[in-house]
């Protein structure tokens, strides 16, 4: 009886929920669309489309994105789980509104993981990359000879306006992992349900910091 109700479970997990939640907020229109920045990670074996409405146009939307990072602005999601418990950034501040393909936005307070910025168009397109080594977690140059484990991916944000002045974002992840049958199982019970935790506070708290008076 429980093998049964196990295998049911998982059945309704990996053909109902799990389809719904990689694609939480976003049309079928939205997660069928190729972006920029999924070229990077051509055989990718995760992919994730997540979507949200924001009460501002997109030129008011983008300075919150382009200050994001662990020694910038933060991530407006969780910050006791990705911003060392220091609380993201509640205002845009000028001295974070540079940024530039090439770019390093750590993750880790001591440095050695961070995001890469892969794809810049204001108002329209940031993508970040990240590239792990693992078991260490700490970030490597994809340029040189990859690590035999490791983590690969992108982590776009799209930005299209709307007809009543607002923006419509889509997030669209991208990732790869290697060797497959290590990383697979770790993405699929703690990546991917993580991702969405995280991915629709930071939807939440950008909506609150983009709404009325504000």
């Amino acid at each position: 009886m429980f093998l049964a109700a196990a295998s049911a479970t998982s059945v309704l997990y990996a053909l109902w929920i799990r389809p719904r939640l990689l694609t939480w907020g976003a049309t079928q229109g939205e997660a069928a669309r190729v972006y920029p920045g999924d070229e990077l990670v051509p055989d990718a074996d995760g992919m994730s489309t997540m979507a949200t409405t924001l009460p501002a146009p997109p030129e008011r939307v983008w300075p919150w994105l382009v200050q994001m990072g662990g020694d910038r602005g933060g991530w407006y999601s969780w910050d006791r789980l990705d911003h060392f418990g220091e609380p993201s950034a509640d205002r845009v501040v000028p001295a974070w509104q540079s940024l530039r393909e090439g770019a390093r936005l750590l993750a880790t307070r001591d440095g050695r993981a961070w995001f890469t910025v892969a794809r810049l168009e204001p108002n329209r397109t940031l993508v970040l990359r990240s590239d792990l080594a693992l078991p260490s977690g700490h970030s490597f140059d994809p340029s040189g000879p990859p690590p035999r484990a490791r983590l690969e991916g992108i982590w776009g944000f799209h930005l299209r306006p709307t007809a009543d002045g607002e923006t419509r974002l889509v997030v669209r992840t991208c990732g790869r992992g290697r060797p497959r049958p290590l990383t697979r199982p770790f993405d699929l019970v703690l990546g991917e349900p993580a991702h969405v935790v995280m991915q629709t506070r930071q939807f939440h708290n950008l909506r609150t910091r983009l709404g009325p008076g504000k």
